[in-house]
């Protein structure tokens, strides 16, 4: 069954077709949220509450945007409500390293953890919002468009962030790797 047919079966208040929705972006859902937020604990919560947001508001949604791009925007709406009860700022060291993806053997799992966990030390030092847009382009796959929908901006200023976000990460992540490779060789 098609996006398309499910969301307008789910609108017809099929729960069965919601749960299929819900299940096609839960993840994407749960790295948005634990990207925008940092804090592992509640992205349960968040995106058990945000799918409520979605089902109570399917009703009112016109698909003129994607409907990936709706749902994001819910959950970053919500991450960052909790977000602002909480102020959360650590950051669990394994977190990136599980969503690092699939890995082939011991030695490129030690490498991908290391790295994984120098991307995630380097998104933490960035402003909320170069943070937010590489988490919703790279993480949750969405657009410029989408996210200047989702952030209610302009295209332009998701453009400026996502250029500054990237060329900040680029400097943090190299300016790492050299200190790293200059570690145990002296002059």
């Amino acid at each position: 069954m098609s996006e398309a047919e499910l969301i307008r079966r789910a609108q017809a208040g099929d729960w069965a077709a919601f749960e299929l929705l819900a299940g096609q972006y839960r993840e994407v859902l749960s790295r948005t949220a634990y990207f925008t937020t940092r804090d592992r604990e509640s992205v349960q919560d968040i995106v058990q509450e945000s799918l409520v947001q979605v089902w109570r508001g399917l009703p009112s949604y016109r698909p003129y945007g994607s409907f990936r791009a709706w749902v994001v925007k819910i959950v970053v709406n919500q991450a960052r409500k909790t977000h602002r009860r909480k102020r959360v700022e650590t950051v669990p060291l394994e977190a990136v390293a599980e969503a690092a993806g699939d890995i082939d053997g011991p030695g490129e799992a030690a490498v991908q953890q290391d790295e994984a966990a120098r991307l995630r030390v380097a998104l933490a030092t960035l402003s909320a919002d170069h943070r937010e847009v590489l988490v919703l382009r790279y993480y949750a796959d969405l657009t410029v468009p989408e996210i200047a929908r989702a952030l209610r901006c302009r295209e332009g200023t998701v453009k400026s962030r996502l250029s500054r976000a990237l060329g900040r990460l680029y400097g943090i992540l190299t300016s790492d790797a050299r200190a790293s490779s200059e570690v145990g060789h002296g002059p």
